[in-house]
């Protein structure tokens, strides 16, 4: 797979994105996940644009998805140049016959690379968008939580933060939420063992792209967030706090110190999926986002939709059939460089593994 890695970010650096569209992340999540989801991603090339279809098969519910598992919040495809070019790598998917389920799409997003596609909204995403504040007034109007912070700071809790290399911090902070969420009997993604792992392993990758904030008291986690920045963006993804502690809300507490300090830095803060109260009582806005849930012959329809010029494989006698997914072990991708019905004929490729 670290063959498509130039391409992919050479697609990335055209459009907007966020961390959960970098190849580093999609490698990852193919990786850990292996035993869950089947990869089928899609890359299709010509003069005139290239697309990425970073698909997955999932081995429960077999259906289409995205890489990712269920931990990437924000989902999309990486396309540039002639429309058709995506519409083709669409069409190569509808050869499975399987349903197509992605969740979430942002707004950005969504009007433009899945404009052929019916979505439905699924969730709010709350922020806090810099250009419409600043930490001091952010502070002044959230001033009952700075009161908070004082309080905790007079018991002997202290204030941290690390990077994601502090593996062992980021590791105690999934294994204290799960524990809590499993002695509550919560229904929680991070119950799974693997999907914390996996998060650990994403914030030492991203090492100082990864910011670690904590309230501590001698040697105690009072409360714990992973946050990672993207561009202009800080994404904050995870937040625990100790159930020992709740007289004093640190989970809030924690969240309103890690946004004043984000916004004194000058990056926006992305609260992400989700409507909650703990949320929406700091942000200052919402993004809209969607989903997609099609039948197989659903797909098969939008995929079509498309009236542009039709492209024409160029394809190596090394293989026996024209279109099709190419087998490495346990790994399935399918890559082929097409030139327009018109064009001089250009050399195949087919040659991803992991």
């Amino acid at each position: 797979m670290d063959d498509l890695a130039p391409l992919w970010n050479q697609l990335l650096r055209r459009q907007p994105h966020t961390l959960f569209q970098r190849f580093s992340w999609n490698r990852l999540a193919a990786e850990v996940f292996s035993d869950r989801l089947t990869p089928r991603v899609v890359c299709i090339e010509n003069d005139a644009g290239a697309a990425i279809i970073p698909a997955a098969i999932n081995k429960s519910s077999n259906q289409i998805e995205l890489l990712g598992e269920t931990l990437f919040d924000y989902r999309d495809v990486l396309h540039w140049g002639d429309k058709n070019v995506l519409q083709q790598a669409w069409r190569e998917l509808t050869s499975l016959r399987k349903a197509l389920h992605v969740v979430a799409i942002e707004d950005t997003a969504e009007g433009k690379r899945w404009a052929d596609f019916p979505v439905t909204p699924f969730a709010l995403a709350p922020l806090v968008a810099q250009r419409a504040t600043d930490d001091k007034a952010f502070r002044l109007a959230h001033s009952r939580l700075g009161r908070q912070l004082r309080r905790l700071q007079k018991r002997g809790v202290e204030f941290r933060i690390s990077s994601g290399g502090d593996s062992k911090l980021v590791r105690r902070i999934y294994d204290s939420k799960r524990m809590q969420l499993a002695a509550d009997g919560h229904v929680n993604l991070f119950l799974d063992p693997l999907r914390c792992e996996f998060m650990v392993d994403a914030a030492a990758m991203e090492a100082g792209g990864c910011q670690v904030f904590a309230l501590e008291r001698h040697g105690e986690l009072v409360a714990g967030l992973v946050a990672f920045d993207d561009g202009d963006t800080r994404r904050f993804y995870t937040t625990y706090f100790n159930p020992a502690w709740a007289h004093y809300s640190p989970g809030q507490v924690l969240l309103y110190e890690a946004t004043a300090r984000s916004l004194t830095e000058g990056f926006s803060c992305d609260y992400m999926t989700g409507e909650y109260p703990y949320k929406l009582r700091l942000a200052n806005t919402s993004r809209q986002l969607f989903r997609v849930d099609l039948s197989a012959e659903r797909l098969a329809k939008a995929a079509a939709r498309s009236h542009a010029t039709p492209l024409t494989p160029v394809t190596s006698q090394r293989f026996q059939k024209e279109f099709g997914f190419i087998e490495f072990g346990k790994e399935f991708f399918f890559r082929l460089k097409f030139r327009s019905v018109n064009a001089a004929a250009t050399a195949t490729q087919l040659d991803w593994m992991l």
